[in-house]
C-alpha cells in the first residue's frame, strides 16, 4: 500500500507540474513535451525569467518555431521557418527594386517640366527669364538659359518686338551675343523700329558684337553645327535705312569696311530718298567717309529719287573740299536733276565751287558746248 501511494504521490506531483505520467519503465525523449524538452537541459541553468534576472512581469516572446502550449497541454504551432521563397515579402521586395528607377525617372521629368516652366516665363512687358537676365546684367544666368532652352524660346520677343539677342547687343554684353549666335538664332528678327541687331550693333559702334553677328564659320570645332547664315546686310529699318546707312551716319570706318567684306552693297539706296552711303557721308561733310567709299568702290555719280549725285548735294551745301574731292574722282557736272539743275547752277555765286566745275553757257544747235576753266 505504502508503494501504491507513492507511486500515486509522484504521479499526481507529475500531474501538478504540468507534465505527464510515465511508468517507472517508462522513458520520455523529450519530443512530446516542451518542458521535457527544457528539462533535459541541465538541472543547474536557470530557465525562468527571474532567474536571469529579468523581472517576472515581463512577457518573453516565444523562441521562433516553437508553439505555445494549450490548456490540454497539447503544442500548437504558430508558425514555421521557411526559406521566404515564395513569400510576399520577396515579392514585394523585388517589385520595389523594379519601381525605384520609375520613380527617379518620373522625379527627373517633373523637375524638368518645372525647369521650363521657370525659364519659359513670361512677364507683363512679354520679357522672358533670358530678357529679365540681360537687362540687368547677369550674364551667368543667361548663358545658363541658353545652354538649356530651344530656339523657338531663344527667339521670343516682347512687347517691344525685341529678342534677347537685341538686348545683349544694344548693352554690349559679347558673351551673350556669342552664345546666342553658336545656338543658331535668327539675326534677322527685326524690333519695333524695324532694326536686327546688326542695325544695333552699327548703332552702338560695337565693332565686337557686328563681328559676332557676321559669323560663318563656328568659331569652336566642337560646335560644326553652329554656322551661320549671313545677315541679310540690305536689310531696311523702318526709316529705310540699312547697317551700312548707320554705320556711315557714324562715320566708323572700320564697321563700313567689315559690312561691304562681308558682302554689303556698297551703293544701296535709302529706303525713303534713294541716298546711297556716299550721299549720306557728303551731307555729313564727312571728308574721311567720302574717301573711304570712294577708295572701296563707290560710284560718284549714283543719283538720288530726284536725280541729285553726290556733286550736287556737296556744291548745294557749299562744300568745297568734298566737292573737289568728287571732282577729282571722276564725277560727272553736267548730269541734271529732277529740278533740270547742273551742280554748276546750284554753284552760281560761289566762286570756289565755280572755279571746280566746267561752264556750259555756251549752247550749239541748243547743246551746251562744254569748257573746262
Amino acid at each position: 500500500m505504502s508503494g501504491t501511494r507513492s507511486c500515486e504521490n509522484k504521479k499526481d506531483a507529475q500531474l501538478e507540474s504540468g507534465g505527464s505520467y510515465l511508468e517507472e519503465w517508462q522513458c520520455d525523449s523529450g519530443i512530446g513535451s516542451i518542458r521535457s524538452l527544457q528539462g533535459q537541459l541541465g538541472e543547474g541553468e536557470p530557465r525562468s525569467p527571474g532567474a536571469r534576472g529579468v523581472p517576472s512581469s515581463d512577457k518573453v516572446p516565444d523562441p521562433p518555431c516553437i508553439g505555445k502550449e494549450g490548456s490540454d497541454g497539447s503544442l500548437e504551432v504558430d508558425e514555421r521557418l521557411d526559406s521566404s521563397y515564395g513569400s510576399a515579402s520577396l515579392v514585394e521586395l523585388l517589385s520595389g527594386m523594379e519601381g525605384t528607377p520609375r520613380k527617379e525617372e518620373e522625379e527627373e521629368e517633373r523637375l524638368r517640366q518645372q525647369l521650363v516652366e521657370t525659364f519659359t516665363f513670361i512677364s507683363e512687358d512679354g520679357d522672358t527669364l533670358l530678357h529679365l537676365a540681360i537687362i540687368h546684367c547677369v550674364p551667368s544666368l543667361a548663358l545658363g538659359c541658353i545652354a538649356q532652352l530651344p530656339i523657338e524660346v531663344l527667339e521670343l520677343q516682347n512687347d517691344l518686338f525685341q529678342t534677347p539677342l537685341h538686348l545683349s547687343v544694344y548693352l554690349e554684353q559679347s558673351s551673350v551675343v556669342e552664345a546666342l549666335v553658336l545656338k543658331g538664332v535668327s539675326t534677322a528678327l527685326q524690333d519695333r523700329n524695324g532694326n536686327t541687331p546688326l542695325h544695333l550693333a552699327c548703332e552702338q559702334q560695337s565693332l565686337e558684337c557686328a563681328q559676332l553677328l557676321l559669323l560663318q564659320e563656328p568659331i569652336s570645332a566642337k560646335n560644326l553645327e553652329a554656322r551661320r547664315i549671313p545677315q541679310a546686310l540690305q536689310l531696311q529699318n523702318w526709316q529705310g535705312l540699312t547697317c551700312l546707312h548707320i554705320s556711315t551716319l557714324k562715320g566708323n570706318l572700320k564697321l563700313m569696311t567689315l559690312l561691304v567684306k562681308k558682302g554689303a552693297d556698297i551703293n544701296v539706296q535709302d529706303g525713303t530718298s534713294g541716298k546711297t552711303p556716299l550721299h549720306l557721308a557728303v551731307e555729313n561733310h564727312d571728308e574721311m567717309a567720302v574717301k573711304h567709299l570712294l577708295k572701296m568702290g563707290a560710284q560718284v555719280d549714283t543719283q538720288m529719287y530726284n536725280g541729285c549725285t553726290p556733286l550736287h548735294l556737296a556744291v548745294g551745301r557749299k562744300d568745297a573740299a568734298i566737292a573737289a574731292i568728287l571732282c577729282q574722282s571722276g564725277a560727272d557736272t553736267l548730269l541734271r536733276n529732277m529740278e533740270d539743275e547742273t551742280a554748276q547752277d546750284l554753284a552760281d555765286g560761289n566762286d570756289d565751287i565755280l572755279t571746280l566745275l566746267p561752264f556750259d553757257d555756251l549752247k550749239i544747235s541748243g547743246k551746251p558746248v562744254v569748257h573746262s576753266s
